[in-house]
């Protein structure tokens, strides 16, 4: 990059709880096409998620680490992630599609965040070999006793397990 050329970020938002093999398969793809991705981890305090958001950060940093990815941070976000947006500068939003049902629930949200700032959003279609991977399901198959390690990062099972042992 030269002296002075403008940076692309992009913001890659969700609860990411937890943080799954298609996540980070999202963030590979999108840092090989933005100057910087950030991913944000959303704080919503009327939800009782598994993981602590301090938690689920520490992971997806260390998930990042691992994959050898630059260029890449994790943030906590608390409120309208088109503010958040606003505030670092991005370029755009980048959403992973794994069917019709995610494309019909993130498209409104895409055209209000767009109303609202005139960010865009960037769908990804999941790369089919993650294609099945949800986080709703990985914590059912975890809260059922199933293993969930060829599913989520290094980690990322043994932090699960130790949520519901709680």
């Amino acid at each position: 990059m030269a002296y002075g050329e403008a940076v692309s970020i992009v913001v890659y938002p969700g609860s990411f709880d937890p943080f799954t093999l298609g996540h980070l398969d999202v963030v590979r793809r999108t840092h090989a096409l933005f100057d910087e991705v950030v991913v944000a981890v959303a704080q919503n305090p009327d939800k009782n998620g598994l993981l602590p958001a301090a938690i689920r950060i520490e992971l997806i940093r260390a998930a990042i680490a691992e994959a050898g990815l630059t260029d890449v941070r994790v943030e906590a976000v608390p409120g309208l992630i088109v503010d958040f947006c606003a505030q670092i500068g991005a370029t755009a939003i980048v959403k992973g599609l794994r069917g019709g049902a995610d494309f019909d629930a993130e498209a409104s949200m895409a055209l209000m965040n767009r109303k609202l700032t005139g960010i865009e959003t960037v769908f990804l279609q999941a790369d089919p070999a993650f294609a099945h991977i949800a986080s709703s399901l990985v914590k059912d198959i975890a809260r059922h006793g199933g293993d969930i390690t060829d599913l989520v990062p290094a980690g990322v099972a043994d932090a699960v397990r130790a949520a519901l042992s709680r």
